[in-house]
């Protein structure tokens, strides 16, 4: 109830009756104005002593006649009769300290105004006190029973009594927090009506005789002249003692304020600006913009001059007004508007509220936030004093760009600005939607608070919306810095089924961030999902996103950097087996994702130990009936899976599982297959596959030559393959160009596919031309035995024989369908260029197809063609490898060339330094070879201690 409600410290209204109720109401007081007013006893004690009866009556004269204080502090003088001096004096000083908080504010403002905010301050004081809402009807509901109460238990009291209590309801009734809005409105056009239309002229008795102007704070003196305070108080701090128009002896303390004149005056001001204010509106509505702008500087200092013009400014309607004006052209007319909406609802619920009730309102001042500095910071000023109010701030976040310009701001080299933005979304964030929508935007503070501190309901409501919405990596990364990791876990572990499957979700959504899911991982997340995986309570839907979410985490371990502590999902042979098992026991979902973490752990730092647990439980043997379904997405991953374990394991791994009926699904997958990264895995399997002839026939008679030429020469003239696609198919074609196997080597040349490798070497990745080389060198290696003699053709004429031009390598005739040969095909070209790949792998397989044409006889005319293909310097420089295998065939494939002495004398000199560096810090065998190459170059005699 109200501090003058029926009840009171436990005495009812009745008894109170009985009793001595201004009493009551007088300890009420005390205490209400005790507990609010921060003050201690100690703080006045050395003012107490000897003179407290003075020090008390001085504090009560100070505190009337300074402030204008009402005189319901006369009560505080009966309260010497309930308590000790000291603790009377206490108070008195500590209500001076409130009335020193509102010091400069009170003391400019008129009495009738002082009245007011006094009075409302003080309801508001006490209200709080004693626990009632500080809302309009409330208030007013319990002061009209207190009224009610004191008129019935009026009999009994003294005259005195009575009088005083008649003044605490007059103090309080001024206060408008106890009127309605609507009450205000008429009560105000009721008296402006009343005024007329003109201002009126002041009248004498307003002018000091000194100043000539108006007075502010007229003050009488003993003779009953009357001057400004200012005014007179300088004509005696000048040194004259006598008063200025009679001349009598005059002092400052015989100066007295005039409060009736003082009121007069008010009264004359407040009507004559009551007046001004109405009759601005039709100039603010004029055409003429100058006129509009000195009407809006006229306005705007009404606005800052009172509280009360503010009010009679918001009751004139001249806020829908003022927003009308935020549409104006002119720049100045929209930052005139703005400051006086600004003032309008500084301090002001009301007026906030009327502001943002206009339509389109909210509108308008976003727009000016996008307009240049000036007017830009003064729509933010008013944004912000405007979410200071619950309604405008719900309508505030719905407008269209009001959020995506905040959080702009936020980001300003201006600290005031970013600082306002800042503030203002954090008043929006009361608002799930706005918090959303500021996440969206890449501003996840108000998110974040809510997620780590607010109450179940709302971090069950941000964890969903972490997991619903699309978030920027930035945020995400900065979100799990800044600590939403440890509520999303405590969601995860609550026996809320619900809770579980939105914390899954949210830290699903968050894992897609390479440094999320590492740090997930250190922080055990991955043991807690892998409970809830095999957990077969929860619903599928759960265990779905369950396994997503592991897969997330274990390609985040892919990118771990060398320098930190490596980090793995799961390392046992035991755990492997155990989640390996449920690829074949959950849905096609969970068995993608299952099958994805194993890609992931495949190609992560442990993925070797990883790669060969999994050929130790038979992985391959599922992952081959897997490649048989007819559900596409599980047999993509499944294919992808099996092409990582076919990479390093052994042939008679894949030989066990490998079948003719497994090599036609895998082509089969090729040839049907839309998806490219299923396309070259089954490439890159076959390419693993043992390079045997039986082997090689289970791909012809599956078709899978064909699949590889339609692979390399793109499947359709408008789409290049993709470079894995093309690596793997070179390297499928392999078992198709083994020296064991001419008639498949005979299908492939007369399939065109030789010409295609060539290209390849110019156009490919490094694996690419790796790949396409060796399929060169194997086919190049039966050339001798395909090529045949050459004719001679018998000039019929004189008898004579003339040779047919054949090959100078094989000395035959050769064709690129019929022998293979690499000079036939211009291949020598591109492979001494393939010598300069910084891939070792494509180096070495280039040079072994380069020396298959300087074998036995064929060295001397091999090695002038090479030359002829700029192939010698390419490869002395491969002398200087960090590749011992190339700098040992390179060395070798010298030693033969370099015995022409045509070949000595034009490239002996530049490959000196490095085969001398090869004597000094090559192996023992290689050291030898080089001083041979050197005796060769006549650089070391033949008989040198190195041979």
């Amino acid at each position: 109830m109200f501090f003058w409600g029926n009840k009171i410290n436990g005495v009812t209204f009745s008894a109170a009756k009985k009793t001595k109720v201004s009493l009551t109401h007088r300890k009420r007081l005390w205490e209400v104005a005790e507990d609010n007013i921060t003050f201690t006893e100690e703080d006045v004690d050395g003012l107490l002593f000897p003179h407290k009866d003075a020090l008390l009556k001085r504090e009560l004269d100070r505190l009337h006649n300074e402030y204008g204080a009402p005189s319901v502090y006369s009560i505080i003088e009966e309260m010497l009769a309930l308590t000790e001096c000291k603790r009377t004096l206490s108070l008195l000083l500590r209500l001076r300290g409130v009335w020193c908080k509102y010091r400069v504010k009170v003391s400019t403002y008129p009495c009738q105004e002082r009245t007011r905010s006094y009075a409302n301050d003080l309801l508001i004081c006490i209200a709080k006190a004693v626990g009632i809402a500080n809302e309009q009807s409330q208030l007013k509901k319990e002061f009209e029973e207190f009224k009610r109460g004191t008129a019935s238990s009026e009999q009994g009291k003294n005259l005195a009594e009575t009088l005083r209590m008649e003044e605490i309801i007059l103090l309080l009734g001024k206060a408008d927090l106890l009127t309605t809005a609507e009450e205000k409105q008429t009560n105000y056009l009721t008296k402006r009506n009343s005024l007329g239309r003109q201002p009126l002229e002041p009248l004498q008795s307003f002018y000091c005789p000194i100043t000539g102007d108006v007075m502010e704070d007229p003050v009488e003196t003993s003779s009953g002249q009357i001057f400004e305070r200012a005014a007179i108080e300088k004509w005696l701090a000048d040194g004259n003692k006598l008063c200025p128009l009679t001349k009598n002896p005059l002092k400052r303390s015989d100066l007295r304020s005039n409060k009736t004149l003082r009121q007069s005056i008010e009264e004359w001001k407040n009507r004559n600006i009551m007046v001004t204010i109405a009759s601005l509106k039709q100039k603010i509505q004029a055409n003429d913009e100058e006129e509009v702008l000195q009407s809006l500087q006229k306005l705007l200092e009404f606005c800052v001059r009172s509280e009360l013009q503010r009010e009679w400014i918001v009751m004139e309607n001249y806020i829908p007004v003022t927003i009308d004006l935020l549409s104006a052209n002119n720049t100045e007319i929209r930052k005139s508007a703005l400051m006086i909406l600004y003032a309008l609802s500084k301090d002001s619920e009301e007026g906030k509220e009327r502001i943002g009730t206009v339509d389109n309102a909210i509108g308008l001042v976003v727009r000016s936030l996008a307009r240049k500095p000036e007017e830009s910071t003064l729509a933010l000023q008013l944004l912000l004093e405007l979410s200071r109010s619950s309604i405008v701030r719900d309508l505030m976040g719905s407008v269209q760009g009001c959020i995506l310009l905040l959080v702009t701001f936020m980001n300003s080299d201006d600290s005031v600005v970013a600082n306002h933005a800042s503030e203002i979304l954090k008043n929006l964030s009361f608002l799930d939607q706005n918090v959303i929508e500021m996440a969206r935007l890449n501003y996840g503070e108000p998110l974040l608070q809510h997620l780590c501190s607010g109450t179940e309901s709302k971090r069950m409501s941000m964890a969903k919306t972490l997991s619903e919405i699309e978030l920027s990596d930035q945020i995400k990364l900065c979100l799990i810095e800044k600590g939403a990791l440890k509520p999303l876990l405590e969601l995860l572990s609550h026996s809320n089924t619900e809770m579980k499957s939105i914390a899954v979700k949210a830290l699903q959504s968050l894992s897609t961030v390479t440094q999320n899911g590492q740090l997930m991982v250190k922080e055990g997340v991955s043991d807690l999902l892998f409970e809830l995986l095999f957990c077969h309570t929860l619903s599928n839907e759960i265990r779905e996103h369950v396994a997503a979410t592991i897969m997330q985490l274990a390609m985040s371990t892919n990118s771990q950097r060398s320098e930190d502590v490596q980090v793995s999902l799961l390392e046992s042979l035991d755990d492997i087996f155990k989640l390996f098992s449920l690829v074949s026991l959950t849905g096609s979902n969970v068995q993608q994702s299952i099958l994805r973490i194993f890609q992931a752990m495949c190609q992560s730092p442990a993925g070797s130990d990883i790669r060969t647990k999994l050929r130790q439980i038979s992985a391959i043997k599922v992952l081959v009936y897997l490649c048989e379904l007819d559900d596409r997405k599980v047999r993509a991953d499944a294919v992808k899976l099996f092409y990582l374990l076919a990479k390093d394991g052994n042939d008679d791994t894949l030989l066990e599982h490998v079948n003719s009926t497994c090599i036609g699904n895998l082509v089969q997958i090729i040839r049907t297959s839309d998806n490219e990264e299923e396309t070259a895995a089954a490439l890159g399997i076959i390419s693993y596959l043992p390079q045997d002839c039986s082997m090689s026939q289970h791909l012809l008679d599956a078709g899978a030559l064909d699949v590889i030429l339609d692979c390399l020469r793109g499947r359709n003239e408008h789409a290049l393959p993709r470079n894995e696609v093309v690596e793997n198919a070179a390297g499928a074609l392999c078992h198709f160009t083994l020296p064991t196997n001419p008639e498949t080597q005979k299908q492939v040349a007369e399939a065109g596919f030789i010409t295609l490798l060539v290209s390849l070497l110019g156009s490919g990745s490094s694996l690419t031309k790796k790949n396409a080389a060796t399929c060169l060198k194997q086919l190049s290696e039966s050339s001798c035995i395909l090529s045949k003699p050459a004719r001679k053709n018998w000039m019929l004429s004189c008898c004579i024989a003339s040779p047919t031009h054949g090959c100078p390598v094989h000395l035959g005739i050769c064709s690129v369908e019929s022998t293979f040969c690499l000079v036939e095909a211009n291949a020598l070209r591109p492979l001494a260029e393939v010598l300069d790949e910084p891939d070792p792998a494509a180096s070495e397989a280039s040079l072994d197809a380069i020396l298959t044409i300087i074998e036995g006889a064929q060295l001397q005319n091999g090695s002038k063609l090479l030359a002829e293909a700029n192939a010698i310097a390419p490869i002395i420089k491969l002398l200087s490898s960090s590749s011992i295998v190339l700098q040992e065939k390179a060395l070798k494939a010298l030693e033969r060339i370099f015995r022409m002495i045509e070949m000595k004398q034009k490239y002996g000199i530049s490959a000196q330094m490095p085969l001398v560096e090869i004597t000094q810090k090559g192996r023992n065998d290689m050291k030898s070879l080089a001083a041979k190459v050197l005796a060769h170059l006549n650089v070391l005699p033949e008989q040198s201690s190195f041979f």
